[in-house]
């Protein structure tokens, strides 16, 4: 697996904005994670893939469930995703919170929406 695939940037952003959010440092997350300093940088940069267990001891250190590690509705990162799949899972989860009349609803729009793009 390359080290900048869609899942690690998500998993890298969605780290930085929790740990910024949370207002730690690196350095300080790192500690309280039992990690090392780099190895934050890294995941946080795309440069490495974390192991299931470096993950886990970094969410237990921010003191989260690994579902709302996971819930990445609050990323704004749909610019920078090529995946097509990806996205889609990214829209799809973030439908399932929604009631079905706002479900319908967007699908509406996408469908008008869509239909407006195919007429140019």
């Amino acid at each position: 697996m390359a080290a900048s695939s869609e899942l690690i940037k998500l998993v890298g952003e969605q780290l930085k904005f929790i740990r910024e959010e949370k207002g730690f440092k690196q350095e300080k997350l790192a500690e309280m994670a039992g990690i090392a300093h780099a190895r934050i940088s890294e995941i946080e940069t795309f440069k490495s893939n974390p192991t299931l267990e470096t993950l886990d001891k970094i969410i237990d250190a921010l003191d989260i469930s690994p579902l709302e590690f996971f819930h990445y509705q609050r990323l704004n990162t749909a610019n920078d995703i090529s995946n097509k799949k990806l996205l889609i899972d990214i829209h799809r989860s973030i439908l399932l919170e929604r009631d079905l009349g706002e479900i319908k609803y967007v699908v509406n729009t996408t469908k008008e929406f869509l239909e407006t793009m195919d007429k140019k």
